[in-house]
């Protein structure tokens, strides 16, 4: 059964983004590149309309990195966009997420990750979906001008740590096996749902 990989950047209070920052916080370094290019392109890539819009838009303005998702393999799961669609290799789901990734990780063989999609991660993990859980945490803290909390609305979960690095001497990549919780540790409803 292929895994479902949430994949995200935030800062270090847990924002996706800035007003006025640039990509990365600016804080991409050679070795952090370095590994992002390195990063296997087998997996077929999840993200809702939101997502979708933004990234092809990019895409077909040119912007610089984009080009390397062009060949990869996309589903957008979306009741208002219709087809065609302007990017390439992007299939168009318009049936319940949890339903169809559900049935893409009983019956596919290629690995599923994420790009943004907060909504549909936050969705994905409360269904007991999520294989792994990473999060690269840039270090900044953006209180004042932070925009997409990725965490708000998000059931308790335990996260079981697997794997961690630094880049550049100050990237953290973290890596989880998430266990989504009924409850808080040590309460009657605690057990884990998925």
């Amino acid at each position: 059964m292929p895994e479902l990989l949430v994949d995200f950047i935030t800062s270090l209070d847990g924002y996706g983004a800035a007003e006025g920052w640039p990509g990365w916080w600016g804080l991409e370094g050679p070795e952090y590149l370095a590994w992002l290019g390195e990063q296997p392109d087998d997996s077929t890539i999840l993200m809702g309309a939101t997502t979708y819009r933004l990234m092809s838009d990019l895409a077909n303005a040119g912007e610089p990195g984009t080009d390397v998702l062009a060949g990869r393999s996309k589903v957008v799961f979306s009741t208002t966009l219709t087809e065609p669609l302007a990017w390439p290799n992007t299939e168009l789901v318009s049936r319940p997420p949890v339903e169809a990734v559900r049935e893409m990780k009983e019956s596919g063989t290629q690995p599923l990750t994420t790009l943004g999609s907060l909504t549909l991660c936050r969705s994905l993990l409360r269904a007991g979906l999520v294989d792994r859980f990473r999060v690269g945490v840039f270090p900044v803290i953006t209180g004042s001008t932070g925009r997409d909390r990725i965490y708000d609305g998000y059931p308790d979960v335990a996260l079981d740590l697997v794997d961690s690095r630094t880049f550049d001497g100050q990237i953290q990549m973290l890596e989880y096996v998430p266990r989504v919780l009924a409850g808080p540790p040590g309460t009657t409803n605690a057990n884990a749902s998925g």
